[in-house]
């Protein structure tokens, strides 16, 4: 049930508290997530994987990361946002550890599966969480620093993961963070936990809806579907590209131990991404923002296939800023067309149907490299950059000026 405790606006100290133990968990599962990419040409190598078959294994992985985001918010409302969110990075954890010791592709899509069902409890209970913590102020900007903290996780970990496998080789390094990450959920949940229920993780309970709130608690349900059909766009390219990057890097004549760095290039310009774009909707408005960063994202991607390899690497923490940065832009946004007390399933809603289309993408273009060239491939997923600019016209007329969703009609 809730308590008075839980309807209080927590303090100043609370809310930073929670908000570093949230942006903990952000770096931890962004690490899991986004470390794969690594992973995927030293698997293709050990394993003598082709395109399809590593489509296969981030399909896989993001199939378990967008399944399982609302049963996170719904076990949340029954048993604790702390609770399932130390749960998830265990068993995200565990994933690592058994990919580690995969005898092949079968072993690796079992693992995988396993690390994206744990993932996936991250981002739909950290947002809520840190939404509810700021929602007497500064909301948008306390998630754009949790969304900052993932990429921090983007920058290190796969450079960390990179290096690890040059030095003690792949599995070692796989199983390392595996334990890394299992660690680190039990002190979150625990440090959570004293923080106590005011501390913004107050835990919702879908059987004690406040202020008559029933349902999703979409209050402009015209403005959620459209920004979640552009975010299932913004996906779609990010995940179709990231896999890919890679490979078209080793064509070009770089190492597969140099992978890491030059991923790490494309999250640091993700980091910047993050802040600058904030920056930009408040000077020219979110939808001009995310004309300019898909516009980028689409060029960018085109301009690195005739590119040679020194300034590609150049180019990829430009690309990286334009890649990521219509997505923070995106997750301010959600929360302003949903009640407060419904965020966890709303979050879990928009990111299982952005992740949606993440399932599909890998596995399509994977499909489409094997049969044309990865080059082939990336030109068309530069292509779907461009379509999420179609939505924009749509969105912008539900979206205030200020950022905040306009009344419901």
């Amino acid at each position: 049930m809730t308590t008075a405790s839980a309807d209080k606006f927590p303090d100043r100290r609370t809310r930073r508290r929670t908000l570093s133990l949230c942006g903990s968990a952000h770096f931890l599962h962004d690490g899991l997530t986004d470390g794969v990419y690594v992973m995927l040409p030293l698997w293709a190598e050990a394993f003598g994987l082709n395109l399809t078959q590593v489509g296969l294994l981030k399909t896989v992985l993001s199939a378990a990361l967008a399944g399982f985001q609302l049963p996170a918010g719904f076990l949340a409302e029954r048993i604790g946002a702390a609770r399932v969110l130390m749960l998830g990075t265990v068993i995200g954890g565990l994933g690592y550890l058994l990919a580690g010791t995969a005898g092949g592709f079968i072993g690796l899509i079992g693992a995988l599966a396993i690390t994206g069902i744990g993932a996936s409890v991250q981002h739909p209970l950290s947002s809520a969480i840190v939404a509810r913590a700021y929602r007497e102020g500064g909301r948008r900007a306390a998630l754009g620093i949790y969304n900052f903290t993932g990429d921090l996780g983007k920058m290190m970990v796969p450079t960390s993961i990179a290096f690890g496998a040059g030095v003690i080789g792949w599995r070692t390094s796989s199983m390392l963070y595996g334990v890394i990450t299992m660690v680190g959920g039990i002190a979150i949940w625990l440090l959570l936990s004293r923080i106590g229920a005011a501390a913004a993780p107050a835990e919702i309970r879908s059987d004690v809806p406040a202020n008559g709130t029933k349902g999703w608690g979409i209050h402009e349900p015209r403005g959620f579907w459209l920004l979640t059909a552009t975010s299932i766009l913004d996906t779609g390219t990010r995940y179709a590209f990231l896999p890919f990057l890679p490979f078209l890097l080793i064509e070009k004549g770089a190492a597969v131990e140099n992978v890491g760095f030059a991923l790490a290039l494309v999250f640091t310009g993700g980091a910047v991404g993050k802040f600058a774009c904030g920056l930009l909707a408040e000077r020219i408005g979110i939808i001009r923002t995310v004309v300019i960063t898909e516009a980028a994202t689409g060029c960018g991607i085109l301009a690195l296939l005739v590119l040679p390899l020194s300034w590609s690497l150049a180019l990829l923490p430009f690309i990286g800023i334009a890649l990521n940065g219509t997505s923070s832009v995106l997750y301010g946004t959600v929360a302003e067309f949903v009640d407060e007390n419904r965020q966890a399933r709303a979050f879990g809603l928009f990111y299982t149907m952005g992740l949606s289309s993440g399932t599909v993408t890998p596995l399509v273009f994977g499909a489409i490299g094997d049969a044309a060239g990865v080059s082939t491939a990336l030109a068309i997923v530069a292509f779907l950059a461009f379509a999420v600019i179609a939505i924009c016209p749509f969105l912008g007329p539900r979206i205030a000026p200020t950022g905040s969703a306009t009344p419901s009609s």
